[in-house]
């Protein structure tokens, strides 16, 4: 080591009490004559309190860390870093790591001291070589480097410059990058998450110096997240009350920003959000998903719906799909929590929820369809209870209108569709049958029936049902007729046709159209005409499979009975018979077999009866309607396989027609400016399919083996189902006995007893007349009326004492069956043991 210069003689100044400097002008002055190095050296001293002695006076004596580290600080702090000095003071960091806490400390100390007095290059210049030695270390020796730099990040960030705080949110995504082996137990990040969270919400006037301290604190937050979310030793970041300041924080600026840039805090909040999101493991999803509901509640993004559709996109295509069943369950919760909202919002709800079901069912399905379903078919029917009431809150303060509830259920059907949309094909059948046991179907008390709603309720809660029924259909595509339609399915389906209602009728015409349909033809097929060309029309056509043709002969009667039935109905209108037309089409399109063709022009000939009778009170329209039909669908099924001389008779038939009785046709019966004709319409033998020709047109074919049917006319039986169906409206549920009960018809009369014989066995089968049977409506109305605004004991007690008198009933009954013939001397014999009390031997046989 080389000797050191000969000092100059320096006057004694005097010792001074622990901790206490003198000025810095006294000191320059008592050195003035000194080296500049040797007045530096005491400039530090005096600088850093340093007590006296050797060490403190001379800087050769100093620590040599102490040293390295003032080196790397130039004159001017422009020039920047000296990176020859850095880099010695690296090496040494290196060679003796464990000097490492010593180094940082002073670095920090350094840094704090020159941000006092407002030194804010030589900040940086600190800073920086903060981060050269964080990233120079290996990462076992980096948690001693830790501490101070983490202390002097807050210092950093809680000064009031913008720059120092983009400056420390640097350092630490630098920090939040750096992978460490062991874990330190007691960091805290709780101030660097309300720290980011509150850059993210700046509102500084500059709007570039905005954006960039937004960015920055969302970068920030960015670094906190893939710090501590992988290391269960460190501080839980999901906990509520962290997301609850992370997640409102990046809301803000996704919704304030749009996507300018690259660097645009929209950008780095949607690359934030789904990292976040990301990482979340099954625990957590829950925690990151509720602030995002409470932030859209608070600030009335729902009725928006594009934001809100927006987040959740991101979520859901952002979190394990295995977890997205979770989000669905917190979207139905929230739902809930919110259904006595103003429609708007349930609505944006409900719209949310549409998009974000459709996402987690192409994932993973999860327990939730049925629920989802559930809570769907709830607010439905609540909002129907709003829509009658006008008010949605029980207190009657709240008012809502009939066009907001109306635009709530139309998105709560589109739901559901959209949701079965990404079924599977046996949970969509489940589904079916899940809505289809929530209708109100007649003869069973309506499930969803409010007591309040009364016969108007009831009825819309059946037509939206329907609907939400008829956008699953839609979607719904099977090889299997059996399937698709079982009984427990097609039984209370067909019941609907013989509703009055004639929106009713025609959601479920067009139900068994789209479910049959499994070719996609009746897109082809909504316009009734008898100029139609098959051929241009490139139908799909197949044979019928062992399954159709199962499903034709359990079902197909069944089938065609009701389309004859719904053709009566006087309330039926253009999109009617369309729709029937549509539904023939179907059926012979993908059940076509002689039997089938055969069966469906009896089922014409029969139609083209009831429309000549005058037994029906149908309308001149509605027997236009019913002639336009057959000679539509004949005219198409005519081209569908059947021999020639079938077309000939249809054509001839069609030609008549159009010269002088276009009224008959689809396109004049059909069209916006009919002309029918007035009184009653009488119809010439030359304008109608006559049998024995259409017979004659298919002997010698494959049909001739079927044409005897032809024999017998085709009369549907109106069955004892029929009679229960035939409700006139959604109140007439109630059964026949409580109909009949005399307790609950105090109006009718009370008829004497009579002997049951073979005609009155015979009468009561047969069709009541018209009286007779709106006089039942109008009793079974009373009934349903009574027991819908009856109280509850009433109706229970009534119940009691019915089942009470069932027991007498029996016991009754048991008497007679145990109960000796009489004695011929007219003396009745003691009475023995009942039967059914009688113990006999094991071994006794009968």
């Amino acid at each position: 080591m080389p000797s050191m210069p000969s000092l100059p003689s320096m006057p004694s100044l005097p010792s001074m009490p622990r901790g206490l400097s003198l000025p810095r002008a006294i000191a320059i002055f008592a050195v003035s004559q000194a080296p500049r190095r040797l007045l530096q050296d005491c400039c530090s001293v005096l600088d850093h309190q340093r007590p006296g002695g050797v060490c403190g006076c001379c800087w050769a004596l100093r620590p040599r860390y102490k040293r390295l580290v003032d080196n790397i600080f130039p004159e001017d702090p422009e020039d920047g870093l000296v990176k020859a000095n850095m880099e010695k003071l690296t090496f040494f960091a290196l060679s003796a790591p464990e000097k490492l806490d010593r180094i940082a400390a002073y670095l920090s100390e350094r840094l704090t001291r020159e941000l006092n007095r407002h030194r804010y290059g030589y900040v940086c210049i600190a800073m920086e070589a903060l981060e050269q030695l964080l990233l120079a270390c290996s990462c076992q020796s980096i948690n001693l480097l830790v501490e101070s730099f983490l202390s002097t990040l807050r210092l950093l960030l809680e000064a009031d410059r913008p720059h120092l705080h983009i400056l420390a949110t640097s350092a630490f995504v630098k920090f939040a990058n750096i992978e460490e082996d062991t874990a330190s137990y007691h960091r805290s990040y709780d101030f660097f998450v309300s720290r980011f969270s509150e850059m993210c919400h700046s509102d500084h006037d500059d709007q570039d110096t905005r954006d960039k301290i937004r960015v920055s604190g969302i970068r920030g937050l960015q670094g906190v997240v893939r710090k501590t979310v992988d290391d269960e030793l460190q501080v839980n970041i999901w906990e509520p009350r962290h997301m609850e300041q992370i997640v409102p924080a990046l809301l803000v600026n996704l919704q304030q920003h749009t996507h300018t840039g690259s660097g645009s805090p929209a950008e780095q909040t949607e690359v934030c959000f789904r990292e976040l999101l990301g990482r979340a493991a099954y625990g957590h999803i829950n925690n990151a998903i509720r602030p995002v509901l409470m932030h859209l509640d608070s600030h009335s993004l729902w009725e928006g719906r594009s934001f809100a559709v927006q987040c959740f996109q991101i979520i859901m295509y952002s979190i394990p799909s295995q977890h997205s069943h979770l989000v669905i369950q917190q979207l139905l919760g929230h739902l809930d929590a919110n259904s006595r909202s103003p429609a708007p919002v349930r609505a944006g709800i409900v719209e949310v929820l549409s998009g974000a079901a459709v996402i987690e069912a192409t994932g993973s399905v999860g327990p939730t369809v049925l629920e989802v379903f559930n809570t769907l078919l709830r607010q439905l029917r609540q909002s129907v209870d709003y829509q009658l009431t006008g008010y949605y809150d029980n207190a009657g303060k709240h008012a809502t209108t009939s066009a907001e509830e109306k635009t709530l259920q139309d998105a709560v059907i589109q739901t559901i569709g959209s949701f079965a949309n990404t079924l599977p094909v046996y949970q969509r059948s489940e589904v079916m049958l899940f809505i289809m046991g929530k209708i109100p179907v007649p003869g069973i008390y309506p499930a969803l029936g409010s007591p309040n709603a009364g016969f108007e309720g009831s009825r819309m809660i059946q037509v939206m049902l329907l609907k939400s029924l008829l956008q699953v259909s839609e979607r719904y595509d099977s090889s299997n007729l059996l399937t698709a339609l079982p009984s427990s399915f097609l039984e209370p389906l067909l019941s609907f046709t013989l509703m009055e209602d004639p929106e009713i009728r025609l959601l479920v015409l067009s139900i068994l159209t789209s479910l049959i349909d499994r070719r996609h033809n009746a897109g082809r097929l909504t316009c009734a005409s008898v100029a139609v060309d098959v051929a241009a029309l490139e139908l799909k056509e197949d044979r019928s499979s062992r399954q159709d043709n199962l499903f034709i002969r359990k079902h197909a009667q069944r089938l065609y009975r009701h389309v004859y039935l719904t053709c009566k109905e006087e309330s039926s209108g253009r999109g009617h018979y369309q729709a029937l037309f549509t539904l023939l089409a179907v059926v012979g399109l993908e059940l076509a077999n002689e039997e089938v063709v055969v069966d469906l022009i009896r089922l014409v000939l029969a139609l083209q009866e009831l429309a000549l009778s005058n037994q029906e009170r149908l309308s001149v329209f509605n027997r236009c309607g019913i002639h336009a039909v057959c000679a539509a669908f004949l005219h198409l099924l005519s081209q569908l396989g059947p021999p020639a001389a079938l077309h000939h008779h249809v054509t001839q038939v069609i030609e008549g027609r159009h010269s002088d009785a276009s009224h008959l046709l689809p396109e004049e019966a059909f069209s916006d400016k009919h002309s029918l004709p007035e009184g009653e319409l009488k119809v010439g033998e030359a304008f109608l399919f006559v049998q024995s020709e259409i017979s004659e047109a298919l002997t010698g074919s494959s049909y001739s083996v079927h044409t005897e049917r032809f024999n017998t006319p085709y009369t549907p039986q109106i069955t004892d189902e029929d009679r229960l169906s035939k409700r006139k409206s959604i109140g007439d549920v109630v059964s026949m006995q409580i109909d009949m009960d005399p307790q609950y018809c105090p109006d009718a009369e009370q008829v004497p007893t009579e002997q049951i014989t073979f005609e009155t066995l015979k009468s009561t089968f047969e069709d009541r007349g018209g009286e007779e049977e709106e006089e039942v409506r109008r009793k079974r109305m009373r009934v349903v009326e009574r027991f819908q605004t009856a109280p509850f004991e009433e109706i229970a007690a009534h119940c009691g004492s019915k089942m009470s008198l069932l027991h007498a009933k029996l016991d009754q009954v048991f008497d007679l069956m145990v109960r000796s013939p009489p004695s011929p001397s007219g003396l009745s014999p003691p009475r023995s043991t009942p039967l059914y009390e009688m113990k006999f031997p094991d071994l006794c046989v009968y």
